[in-house]
C-alpha cells in the first residue's frame, strides 16, 4: 500500500524546531514545552464533537453496550490505558471499557509495527469479544489512515454500531468513516513524524474525557467525588474514607462505621449517612436510581 505523508499535518516538518539539535539544552525543553502547549487550544476547538460522543457511548452503556477502542503503537497503547484505568477508578467491570491493540498484549510493551497494516485483524479482535450493535468503537490513530483501525470501523459499522474517530489529521479516511469525528489538529511535530508527542498527548487528553465524561453521566461521581473507587490499596482505603467524609462531613470514625457496614462501598456509605437509613435500604434506592446518589436522597 502507498502511503502519501506529506498529505499528512502530523508528519510535515515543524519550521521552529529545525535547529533544536544545536541549542543548549533548557532551550530545547523550552521548544518543546512551547509546542505542547498548543495541545489543549487544538483540543478545545473539538469540545463539541467529543460531548456528543460523550452521550452517545453512555446512551449505549444504559442499555448494555461497552466501550471499545482500537489503535495501534502509541495509540492503541494510549486506548489500553484508558481502559484499564476505569474499572479501579469507577468500580466498572472489566469488560465495560475495553482497549485494543494492533498486534495484541505483547505490543504494549514492544513495537509490533507491522501489525496495523492489517486490515483483518481488528474484526477478529473484536469478534473475540462478540461486540455487537449496541457497542461503541472509537478508532483512534493520529494519521486517520491506520488499516487495522480502518477495518475494525468498517465491521463496527455493518454491524450497525456507533462509531467515533479520534485522530489528528482533517479529513481523514477514519473521519470520513465516522459517526462522530475528532480530531485535534496539533500540527507538525517537534521531532518530524514522531507522534507520540503532540498528538498523543491530544489523544491522552481526549480519552480522558470520553471515559470520565461518560462515567459522570452514568452517575460515577458524586459531585466532583470518585463515590465508586476500589479501595485496593493503602491509598484507595485511605481515599474512600475520606471520600465518605467529604460527602457527608462527618469524621473519621463515622465514616469507617459506615463503609464497615456496606462491604466500604463509598457510595453507599455516603447514601446511609446523609439520608440516615441502613446499607440494605441504601443499596436498594441506589440501584432503582441507576446509582446515582442525588436522585436517591429525593426518593
Amino acid at each position: 500500500m502507498e502511503i502519501n505523508l506529506n498529505a499528512l499535518v502530523t508528519e510535515q516538518r515543524n519550521p521552529r524546531t529545525e535547529h533544536i539539535d544545536e541549542v543548549p539544552t533548557e532551550e530545547l525543553c523550552r521548544l518543546i514545552n512551547q509546542e505542547d502547549q498548543t495541545v489543549p487550544i487544538a483540543v478545545e476547538k473539538e469540545l463539541p464533537q467529543i460531548a456528543k460522543a460523550i452521550d452517545v457511548i453512555a446512551a449505549q452503556i444504559e442499555v448494555g453496550g461497552r466501550l471499545f477502542y482500537c489503535g495501534a503503537g502509541t495509540s492503541g497503547r494510549l486506548g489500553v490505558l484508558d481502559a484499564s484505568e476505569c474499572p479501579p477508578t469507577y468500580g466498572v467491570d472489566p469488560g465495560l471499557v475495553v482497549g485494543l491493540i494492533a498486534g495484541g498484549t505483547e505490543a504494549l510493551f514492544s513495537a509490533k509495527e507491522g501489525a496495523e497494516d492489517s486490515d483483518t485483524l481488528c474484526e477478529q479482535d473484536l469478534r473475540a469479544y462478540h461486540f455487537n450493535k449496541k457497542d461503541v468503537l472509537c478508532g483512534i490513530a493520529a494519521s486517520g489512515r491506520t488499516p487495522y483501525v480502518i477495518g475494525g470501523m468498517k465491521y463496527a459499522k455493518a454491524l450497525g454500531a456507533p462509531v467515533l474517530s479520534l485522530t489528528c489529521n482533517p479529513a481523514s479516511q477514519m473521519a470520513a468513516l465516522a459517526d462522530i469525528s475528532i480530531a485535534p489538529v496539533v500540527g507538525p511535530e517537534v521531532v518530524t513524524g514522531s507522534t507520540r508527542m503532540k498528538a498523543g498527548t491530544a489523544q491522552k487528553l481526549v480519552l480522558n474525557m470520553l471515559s470520565t465524561g461518560t462515567m459522570i453521566k452514568l452517575g460515577k461521581t458524586y459531585g466532583n467525588l470518585m463515590v465508586d473507587v476500589q479501595p485496593t490499596n493503602l491509598k484507595l482505603i485511605a481515599r474512600t474514607r475520606r471520600i465518605v467524609m467529604q460527602a457527608t462531613g462527618v469524621s473519621e470514625e463515622e465514616a469507617e462505621s459506615a463503609l464497615s457496614q456496606c462491604g466500604h462501598h463509598p457510595k453507599t456509605a455516603i447514601l446511609m449517612l446523609l439520608k440516615g437509613v441502613d446499607a440494605s435500604e441504601a443499596e436498594t434506592l441506589l440501584k432503582a436510581c441507576g446509582g446515582r446518589i442525588k436522585e436517591a436522597m429525593v426518593k
